[in-house]
């Protein structure tokens, strides 16, 4: 079985938003992320927000 591509796009916009979503979250509520013993700076969710925003808007452009 295979899935239309209206509704993969539709999958990826909402995978992406949710990414985005805690992106913002992470910014706003200032929650501290770590890797091991890296502490992930504040701006590089900023820049995942936008980038996974920007992902979400074209996957549900293209659902369209």
């Amino acid at each position: 079985m295979h899935m239309k591509q209206k509704t993969f796009n539709q999958a990826a916009a909402l995978i992406f938003a949710i990414v985005a979503v805690f992106h913002l979250a992470r910014v706003v509520l200032g929650w501290s992320a770590v890797i091991g013993t890296w502490a992930v700076p504040t701006w590089l969710s900023i820049v995942g927000l936008v980038v996974a925003g920007y992902l979400a808007y074209n996957a549900y452009n293209l659902s369209k």
